[in-house]
């Protein structure tokens, strides 16, 4: 009965020790991906903000901005490898109490790495022509110190987010990732003469963008806990010469959005630790412990003695 006893236990043990081993290091890495549901709001605000007003025809300074990104994902577009997610972006002037601008993304991909994907109907403001690559909303799980390519939905392609070192936003580990954008035209635009001192009746001017974005990024989960933007979008004539600020200013996510993105954060990796490393440890331990106590039972049991027969 012990040598039963012991041998049932051992191949318990040794059940629960590979059962262990399967699930740390392939069945939870295989499960953890971003999901395909989700809804998230952030918010940025940036004071003393420049920007041309285009129902006043006058550039307007001193201004507080808000930018509201709401961020939902397309479950049904969603697959086992690909996450579709539709982004909102609106500018509102909070000063003046009217709408700046408005636009929005629809974007595609890899769940584990972050990297975009041309398919599903992605598009940038409705154009579905535009080709996309790079990182989107996320930066891949498990999130390296060295530099990455991230789509600007202004250029229309990637730029390099340079790893710039470590920070702790709000108790939170992160690592820190710069995109900066030297002047870059961007298109034209026809504005009438009036607006620099032309006597035409209308003028096109060259439109360029340059900007600084600085990342604060959870390494675990992938997820930008801070942002900070600094755009500065200008019209210049063909000598080069800037002649009307469409936009100048810096924003930032806001305390709220911080302390959101930061309480969610911590609920994922709480998640994350109980299936890569809580799950698994504890049914190591006990498989070795069930393997261990096995053993000991098939080494000290003894055969019952066996009687010789009699000789007659």
């Amino acid at each position: 009965m012990r040598r039963l006893v012991g041998t049932v236990l051992s191949g318990l043990g040794m059940f629960l020790v590979a059962l262990a081993l399967l699930l740390r290091f392939y069945v939870s890495d295989a499960a953890v991906k971003f999901p395909v549901n989700t809804y998230t709001v952030t918010t940025l605000i940036g004071h003393d903000v420049s920007y041309f007003n285009t129902s006043k025809l006058t550039e307007l300074s001193g201004v507080t901005m808000r930018v509201t990104n709401t961020t939902e994902g397309d479950g049904a577009a969603g697959t086992s490898t690909r996450a579709v997610y539709n982004v909102f972006t609106y500018i509102y002037d909070v000063t003046n109490k009217q709408t700046f601008q408005y636009s929005t993304r629809r974007l595609a991909f890899n769940r584990k790495t972050g990297q975009l994907i041309n398919c599903c109907g992605t598009a940038v403001s409705g154009d579905t022509h535009v080709h996309m690559s790079g990182l989107g909303v996320l930066y891949p799980l498990g999130t390296k110190q060295h530099n990455y390519q991230v789509f600007n939905a202004v250029l229309l392609k990637p730029v390099t987010a340079r790893y710039s070192g470590e920070g702790t936003i709000d108790g939170m580990s992160t690592y820190k990732f710069v995109t900066q954008i030297p002047p870059t035209k961007v298109g034209t635009q026809q504005v009438p003469g009036s607006l620099i001192g032309s006597k035409a009746a209308s003028v096109s001017l060259g439109e360029y963008y340059q900007g600084t974005e600085t990342d604060w990024v959870n390494p675990r989960t992938g997820v930008p806990i801070a942002v900070t933007e600094s755009q500065h979008i200008g019209l210049r004539d063909s000598a080069g010469t800037e002649r009307l600020v469409v936009l100048d200013g810096t924003l930032s996510t806001t305390p709220a959005t911080v302390r959101s993105a930061v309480n969610t954060v911590n609920k994922d990796v709480n998640l994350l630790n109980v299936a890569t490393v809580t799950v698994p440890l504890i049914g190591g331990i006990l498989g070795v412990i069930l393997l261990a106590l096995g053993i000991f039972l098939v080494l000290t049991s003894r055969r019952e003695p066996v009687e010789e027969a009699e000789e007659y």
